[in-house]
């Protein structure tokens, strides 16, 4: 008996890129932006690790400044991530997805 086989992943659609640099020298002094899709307990994850961040020195900017990543403006918001980034200069970011 024989069975032809199919691989299930597809080929990649686009390249890979490098990945952002990592912030090196602590939190202290940054800058951390939260995102988030609106979609799983955010409201309750990311107050605990607001807390956490700025105990170690960071300054949060909360995902209502951004906006809703999964929302009916979804395109708009996640083309103006990259800006909104650039004018609250912010060194990095968490993204929260919901499942």
């Amino acid at each position: 008996m024989q069975y032809d086989v199919v691989w299930p992943k597809s080929p990649l659609a686009t390249a890979r890129r490098p990945l952002a640099p990592r912030l090196t020298d602590g939190l202290a002094g940054k800058r951390v932006g939260f995102l988030w899709d609106y979609m799983f307990r955010g409201e309750e994850l990311f107050p605990v690790l607001a807390r956490e961040l700025e105990a170690r020195g960071a300054e949060v900017v909360g995902y209502d400044v951004f906006g809703n990543t999964h929302g009916p403006e979804e395109a708009q918001v996640v083309g103006d991530i990259p800006s909104v980034i650039a004018a609250r200069g912010i060194d990095a970011v968490v993204s929260g997805v919901g499942a």
